[in-house]
């Protein structure tokens, strides 16, 4: 039988993943990305454990592992530049510290989506505004582009999601922030950096820079304390935001001065709250959200890009299972994928913790060596993965 018209809000990595999925088992699949074309560039995502079985099901191994950023490991320093501990990306199998396979946001956004560009419509440059919903279909206006009607609507578009503000309330009630403010951006290579990682760390904050597919260049990665949430820190302007980095580093030993007189030139800076999104159900009726928009673990998990595959993995499958029918889909959907999101979830809170700087006389943070090694297994392996080939009747 033919499939539903699904829309998907979003195409970084959760949307097209899912769009690959749906579209192999017959369904007629939109997806919408306010964005005039791909993001380019971005923070490096890593895939671990089961996540890399999701990648060779897909048929994309050999294509990702062509964009990766091919990181050999990292080195942790001081403010004096003395190497303290040293991960190498072969650890536990390649699912350590530093991932085997590790890639550029934008890279991995450009694979799937060339990977499904035949077989998928994609809209860029347009938005969700509303969404009016019955037993049978969604009807969905956009900003731009004409009212349309869908059997299924995801929302893949990431941690402030617009699709799950409208179907599901504001931000606040689902954003739990993790007491850190992160930031990014590229600068020119000018550190002798090779394929090493290095990161410095003191007490509430962090500097560090990657190395990336571009050898001229480097990622610059800065995080600092931030104990109460600042919703507005990822909406103000750019010089605002630049401004408050300069802040928070000031005294910060290291390479961090000679990092940070590169921010003036950066086009491609990002700065936001470190947050989780915590919600009781990830869908409402014919609405589903994804990825980052339903289960956030933030970057301090180091998992957001496997919960993003395994999730359009098994939520794809269950729709196909159950022939389309949302609300078991939906159900066995969450059934499976708790396990792994509470996991990863928990590890991340617990990778914050350790970088809380105590007041006089409070107990010192967590360790990484009191982490329940059950809970980090979970977080990496925590679901054993359906075999939906029977629901593939499309090749």
């Amino acid at each position: 039988m033919n499939g539903p018209r699904v829309l998907i809000a979003g195409a970084s990595i959760a949307g097209p993943a899912l769009a690959h999925w749906l579209a192999r088992y017959g369904a007629e699949v939109t997806v919408v990305e306010r964005a005039p074309a791909l993001r380019p560039g971005g923070q490096a995502v890593d895939a671990r454990g089961v996540a890399r079985e999701v990648i060779r099901r897909m048929g994309l191994d050999e294509q990702v592992r062509a964009a990766r950023t091919e990181t050999a490991g990292a080195r942790m320093v001081d403010e004096d530049g003395t190497v303290l501990e040293t991960f190498s990306a072969e650890d536990d199998g390649g699912d350590g510290f530093i991932a085997d396979i590790e890639i550029l946001r934008g890279d991995f956004s450009r694979v799937l989506h060339d990977a499904t560009a035949d077989r998928v419509e994609y809209v860029f440059g347009d938005r969700i505004t509303a969404l009016t919903q019955d037993a049978d279909g969604v009807d969905v206006s956009f900003e731009h582009g004409e009212e349309r009607r869908f059997e299924l609507v995801v929302g893949a578009d990431g941690l402030r999601s617009s699709l799950r503000a409208l179907a599901f309330g504001p931000h606040e009630r689902y954003l739990h922030h993790l007491g850190q403010t992160m930031a990014f951006y590229t600068a020119p290579n000018e550190f002798g950096l090779d394929r090493w990682l290095i990161d410095c760390t003191t007490p509430g904050r962090t500097a560090g820079l990657r190395p990336i597919r571009d050898a001229t260049l480097g990622m610059a990665l800065f995080s600092f304390a931030s104990p109460e949430p600042d919703r507005d820190a990822g909406r103000r302007d750019v010089v605002a935001q630049k401004r408050l980095l300069r802040e928070r580093m000031q005294g910060m030993g290291w390479l961090t001065p000679r990092i940070l007189e590169h921010l003036d030139a950066a086009d491609d800076f990002y700065l936001d709250e470190v947050a989780q999104v915590v919600m009781d159900t990830w869908s409402t009726g014919r609405v589903v959200l994804l990825g980052d928009a339903a289960f956030c673990s933030s970057p301090m998990s180091g998992q957001g890009t496997s919960l993003a595959l395994v999730g359009a993995y098994v939520l794809a499958g269950e729709l196909a299972a159950a022939r389309w029918n949302p609300g078991p889909a939906f159900a066995e959907y969450e059934r499976l994928l708790r396990p792994m999101v509470d996991a990863n979830q928990q590890v991340a809170r617990w990778n914050a913790a350790s970088r809380v700087v105590p007041a006089p006389g409070e107990e010192p943070p967590t360790s990484p060596a009191e982490w329940d090694m059950a809970v980090i297994e979970r977080a990496i392996n925590g679901i054993d993965l359906p075999d939906y080939s029977a629901a593939n009747s499309h090749g």
